[in-house]
């Protein structure tokens, strides 16, 4: 027992390693370890008890440090109690750890199948327990391991074939393919074989371009207001709002200006007609168009309203209604259980409705242009509705809910997967940071630093094509992972009839 509890303390502080993974850390080979060592020790487990509650741990410490940013929004911006924050959170760890810890049952059902098979059905079943998270109940594909080798990783050129998902695939094989090396229940040399060919295959797809320069570079400016999060909705305060925006805005001599999430916070209806007008103009002497967040109230009169961003300028005026929404954030989900929780967290606005799910691209300065709105961006099957028609990505956020955590790097890296997945540029506004420009290899060219008020003007290069990615989406990564599970499950259920 002692031996164990050994075991379960040491996978739960390799979670909290495995987080210097992410960003603003990027130590990218340190999740094949944590997770070898992971692997080691389900290898060792007795019972298939001890297997489940070692998933568990690791994910528990994952978890709990990788998202501790939500407590800064629960209790600094959403006034709910310091014990009530952390015990939503940690209920939230549990919930979300509960998936390793199936993975872990899956892998002592498998003990059995031979060292290799039982190698690649554990990567597998990482991979489907990941998606599953990352679906179930809204989705919370966050920390999802693949995420960890962007931009850098020699596994990083996979992310335009198979997605964040398939690359979490590759990367726990190879973890599990470490694991053997140590353990040497295979012959060194076959592991290090198959160790080497997927890095070095990651390596070699970096050189494949799977989208086409379009048209010449358009330029662009995305603007960081940097309205601290406790005052952006005070009614005294909303007026220096507009004004910092309208500078930036006019600042500007760019063909494409973009803001953040709800710039302005005020409903389309109530913003002064001179204002937008007087922005207009100017994006129009730009011979451009400029994007501004704003609530939108619905026309049908019953108090209907969206998360959502206008285009004004050259182009027709347009607007992108935020689809995928943020539970307990912009919604709350199952009121009857849950609408006790509006009393307690003080949020503006948190009954939007959604957007259509197939919503076309904008097509501003010239460009198709994909627009997602914060949290959408953590979705890439998503993101690829509006693809190949896009030339341009622009996601636009309001991070400052985060405060100075590790939550706004970890966000500019799943911006960077999606950039990589639909060999696109992604264009990030946030309120506080981090604002950047993203090319199509998912390396940021130039960002503002965080907490700054600021406009980043750059260049922006428009792509056309599709990567696999792009075409099948996650079915790829899934029937990959099903043919693998399955394969494992069905050679250790021979075994275990031959025993």
């Amino acid at each position: 027992m002692k031996n164990f509890y050994f075991r379960f303390i040491a996978v739960f502080l390799s979670g909290i390693l495995t987080v210097s993974g992410f960003a603003p850390f990027y130590w990218f080979p340190l999740p094949v370890v944590t997770l070898a060592l992971l692997f080691f020790f389900w290898r060792c487990s007795s019972k298939t008890a001890q297997a489940v509650w070692l998933g568990f741990s690791f994910g528990m410490g994952l978890f709990c440090a990788g998202v501790t940013w939500l407590y800064v929004s629960l209790h600094d911006f959403g006034a709910m109690p310091p014990i009530l924050a952390i015990f939503a959170l940690l209920i939230l760890c549990v919930y979300l750890s509960l998936f390793p810890a199936v993975c872990g049952w899956l892998a002592a059902r498998m003990h059995l199948a031979s060292p290799l098979i039982w190698a690649f059905a554990v990567a597998a079943a990482w991979m489907l327990t990941e998606w599953l998270r990352g679906t179930l109940f809204t989705g919370f594909p966050w920390l999802a391991i693949g995420y960890s080798q962007v931009p850098a990783s020699p596994l990083a050129g996979f992310a335009p074939v198979v997605g964040v998902y398939g690359v979490s695939l590759i990367v726990v094989l190879s973890a599990a393919l470490l694991c053997y090396l140590f353990e040497k229940r295979i012959a060194a040399w076959r592991a290090g074989a198959f160790l080497a060919l997927i890095w070095v295959g990651g390596f070699g797809l970096q050189f494949i371009h799977w989208t086409q320069p379009i048209g010449e570079p358009v330029t662009v400016s995305l603007l960081q207001g940097n309205i601290e999060q406790d005052l952006k909705w005070r009614e005294d305060h909303v007026e220096k709002t507009m004004r910092t925006y309208a500078e930036l805005i006019l600042e500007s001599k760019s063909r494409l200006i973009v803001t953040p999430e709800i710039s302005i916070p005020l409903f389309n209806d109530t913003v002064p007609p001179a204002y937008l007008a007087y922005l207009a103009e100017h994006a129009r002497n730009n011979n451009g168009d400029v994007l501004i967040g704003l609530a939108e109230h619905a026309t049908n009169g019953d108090n209907t309203y969206y998360n959502s961003m206008f285009s004004f300028g050259i182009s027709p005026e347009q607007v992108y209604r935020k689809h995928h929404l943020v539970p307990f954030g912009e919604f709350i989900p199952l009121k009857p259980v849950f609408g006790w929780i509006i009393n307690v967290l003080q949020i503006p606005l948190s009954d939007f409705s959604r957007g259509d799910v197939n919503q076309q691209p904008l097509l501003l300065a010239g460009q198709q242009v994909a627009v997602n709105i914060c949290y959408e961006d953590v979705f890439g099957e998503e993101i690829i509705n509006q693809l190949p028609q896009a030339t341009l990505l622009v996601n636009v956020s309001n991070d400052a809910w985060f405060g100075r955590s590790i939550g706004p790097h970890q966000h500019l890296q799943i911006s960077q997967m999606r950039a990589l997945e639909t060999g696109r540029y992604m264009l990030r506004a946030t309120n506080t940071g981090l604002t950047a420009i993203i090319n199509e290899r998912g390396n940021v060219l130039e960002q503002i630093p965080i907490f700054t008020t600021a406009g980043l003007h750059g260049d922006a290069q428009g792509f056309t094509g599709a990567t696999p990615y792009v075409r099948f989406g996650n079915y790829l990564a899934l029937l990959m992972a099903g043919v693998l599970l399955g394969i494992g499950v069905i050679v250790a259920y021979r075994n275990s009839r031959n025993a």
